[in-house]
């Protein structure tokens, strides 16, 4: 298998940043509801460390984090290398494709962003410091919008959690997962084994270029 893409697969590289994504979001997600579902949370931040409650913030922050930066380089490598020929397909369903495809990268740099923006506690895994106790904190939210902490993270908590988290981000998962799988089981073409470690994406099916 080629570490580039090819016209009719993905190589090696793509497929390795993919699937450590989609791992990774798999954990955040696992940790954060295992927080929620699971474990008490304590008021006092100071008796979260050793409990699990602590432990699965930790796990959320720290792969929130390390797939921003896996998607920085996912960016990076797409913009650096060619993209497999596009399916047989309508307009309509390539343009929608991108569309999903665009709003997945926006939506994977946008909850990292506002995770990191809107938590009260640092990233002891990779000992980053929370955003509110930094000095660019102090020099926007403080003195420059002049809001306190409340204010300020109530908002960005709530695109986060309840916009982004809860809704938006499934939403996109469920449309590119089900349109992999119905390329794979009804169109019965190579869009998902271009993607699929090992995989090999050659059927005619497939030739209608870029």
């Amino acid at each position: 298998m080629a570490f580039r893409n090819t016209a009719m697969e993905y190589g090696t590289i793509a497929k390795s940043l993919h699937w450590t994504i989609a791992a990774l979001f798999l954990v955040s997600y696992c940790s954060v509801y295992y927080r929620r579902w699971f474990t008490v949370a304590e008021e006092d931040v100071s008796l979260w460390v050793g409990t699990p409650n602590y432990t699965a913030l930790q796990l959320h922050l720290a792969s929130g984090i390390t797939i921003f930066a896996f998607v920085i380089l996912r960016i990076i490598w797409r913009l650096y290398d060619n993209t497999p020929d596009l399916p047989a397909g309508k307009r309509w369903e390539h343009i929608s494709a991108r569309f999903v495809h665009y709003s997945l990268y926006f939506f994977m740099i946008f909850m990292p962003v506002t995770g990191y923006l809107g938590t009260g506690a640092d990233t002891a895994y990779f000992n980053i410091t929370q955003f509110r106790e930094t000095a660019a904190y102090d020099y926007l939210v403080t003195q420059t919008l002049q809001l306190d902490w409340e204010v300020f993270e109530k908002p960005i908590d709530y695109l986060h959690k309840d916009i982004g988290g809860a809704v938006l981000v499934w939403m996109l998962i469920v449309l590119h997962a089900g349109a992999a799988l119905y390329h794979h089981f009804v169109r019965r073409d190579d869009v998902l084994r271009r993607m699929l470690p090992g995989g090999s994406g050659h059927n005619d099916n497939n030739k209608v270029g870029r």
